[in-house]
C-alpha cells in the first residue's frame, strides 16, 4: 500500500471514529433523558394531567428514536448496495482476468509456433539468398513471403504485450475494489451495531410509552390525535401537489397496480381500527427491512416522521391521485424526488409505535382515502 493509500485509509478510519462519537453522544442523551422521564412517570403516576405531559414527552423521544432508526437504516441499506456493487465489480473482473488468461496463452503459443518454424527455416541472409537465386521473380515471391513472416511475429508480439499490460490493470483493479470490500464490510459491521443500539432504546421508549395508556380512553384518545395528524398531512400534501400533464393518476391502472410490498392483509380497508375509528388503509404485514416499491409513477411530496404513523412517504401520482406509506423503517426517496413504478423508495418496518413490523398503505383522490385493494391486485 502506497503514501497515497495509507493517508484515504487514514481519513476514512477518522470518520469512522467520528462519525461513531457523534452518534454515541446523541443516543447516551436520549437514553439519559428516557431515564428522567421514567422517574417521573413513578413519582406523578396518579396524576392524569402530568402522564398525558410524560407521554407527549415520550411520544417526541419516540420520534428521535425512530429517526435514527432511519438514518441507521438507510446507511445498511446503501452499504448493502455497495456491496452488491463492489461483488458484481469483482466478478466481472474475475471473468475478464479468465478470458485474457486464455487469449494470452493462445497468443504465446501461436508466438511460439512462428519462432519455432523461423527457427527450423533458419535465418536467410537476404543479399544471399538474392545472389542465389536465379530467377527475379523467384526472388521477389520470398522476399514478400519473408516479409510476411516478419510481420505476423511482429503482430503477435504486440498482442501479447497488451494483452499482459491488461492483465495487469485488472488485476490492481481486483486490488482497489477488494479493498473497498473489506471498508464496507468494516463499515457494514459498524452500522450494525448502531442500528441494534438504536432499536433497543426505542423499545425501551415504547415500554415507557404503553405504560401511559393505562385505559382504553387513552388510547382512543392517541388515535384521534394520529388521524388529525394524518388529515393535516393531506391537506399540507394537497397544497404541494402540482399539476404535472406527464402524470395521469391512477384511474387507467385501477385493478392493474402491484401492492408496495409483499406480505399478507394484517388490516383491511374501512375494518374497525378502535371505537368508531375505521382503517383508511390497509396494513400488510411483513418482516423489518423488506423493500417497499412505488405503486406507480410520481412525486415524493412528503418523506418524514408522523405521529401514530412513523416515518411516512407520500407520493403525487397526479389527477389528485396519492399514495402514502408509514411505518417505515427507513425513507430512501427525498421530497422532490420523481419515482418509477417498482422503484424501491423505503424499508418495512414498525414505525409510529407499532409492535409489529408491516406497512400502512393507502390510496387517496382528492383528498379522500379510496380501497387500495380495488387498485392493487
Amino acid at each position: 500500500m502506497n503514501r497515497r493509500q495509507l493517508f484515504k485509509a487514514s481519513i476514512f478510519a477518522g470518520f469512522l471514529i467520528i462519525s461513531s462519537s457523534v452518534q454515541s453522544a446523541d443516543l447516551n442523551k436520549r437514553q439519559s433523558e428516557l431515564k428522567a422521564i421514567q422517574a417521573q412517570i413513578n413519582q406523578q403516576q396518579n396524576s392524569l394531567k402530568d402522564t398525558s405531559r410524560q407521554r407527549e414527552k415520550l411520544i417526541s423521544l419516540l420520534k428521535r428514536d425512530e429517526q435514527a432508526i432511519s438514518n441507521a437504516a438507510q446507511k445498511v441499506n446503501q452499504t448493502q448496495s455497495s456491496l452488491t456493487q463492489v461483488n458484481s465489480k469483482l466478478s466481472e473482473l474475475e471473468t475478464e482476468t479468465i478470458q485474457l488468461d486464455k487469449r494470452r496463452t493462445t497468443q504465446q503459443k501461436t508466438l511460439s509456433k512462428q519462432l519455432s518454424s523461423a527457427y527450423l527455416a533458419g535465418n536467410h541472409d537476404y543479399s544471399k539468398m538474392m545472389l542465389n537465386q536465379q530467377n527475379p521473380a523467384t526472388v521477389e515471391r520470398m522476399l514478400a513471403y519473408y516479409q510476411y513472416l516478419n510481420n505476423a511475429r511482429i503482430k503477435a508480439i504486440t498482442d501479447l504485450k497488451a494483452t499482459i499490460e491488461q492483465l495487469d490493470t485488472i488485476k490492481q483493479q481486483q486490488v482497489t475494489e477488494q479493498q473497498k470490500l473489506n471498508a464496507l464490510i468494516i463499515e457494514q459491521k459498524q452500522q450494525a451495531e448502531q442500528l441494534s443500539k438504536e432499536q433497543s432504546q426505542r423499545k425501551q421508549t415504547l415500554a415507557q410509552i404503553q405504560r401511559t395508556l393505562t385505559s382504553k380512553g387513552a388510547e382512543l384518545e392517541q388515535m384521534q390525535i394520529e388521524e388529525a395528524s394524518l388529515k393535516r398531512l393531506i391537506e399540507q400534501a394537497l397544497l404541494a401537489a402540482k399539476d404535472n400533464p406527464e402524470m395521469d393518476g391512477l384511474a387507467k391502472r385501477r385493478g392493474k397496480l402491484n401492492w408496495p410490498t409483499k406480505g399478507h392483509l394484517a388490516s383491511k380497508f374501512g375494518s374497525r381500527r378502535s371505537g368508531q375509528i375505521r382503517w383508511k388503509g390497509v396494513v400488510i404485514a411483513a418482516p423489518e427491512g423488506r423493500s417497499i416499491t412505488a405503486v406507480a409513477p410520481g412525486t415524493v411530496i412528503y418523506a418524514d416522521w408522523l405521529r401514530g404513523f412513523g416515518m411516512v412517504m407520500v407520493v403525487d401520482h397526479g389527477e389528485g391521485y396519492m399514495s402514502l406509506y408509514g411505518h417505515a423503517q427507513a425513507l430512501l426517496i427525498q421530497p422532490g424526488e420523481t419515482v418509477q413504478k417498482g422503484e424501491s423508495i423505503a424499508l418495512v418496518g414498525s414505525s409510529g409505535g407499532q409492535t409489529e413490523s408491516g406497512l400502512y398503505f393507502e390510496i387517496r383522490h382528492k383528498g379522500q382515502a379510496v380501497n387500495p385493494a380495488k387498485y392493487c391486485r
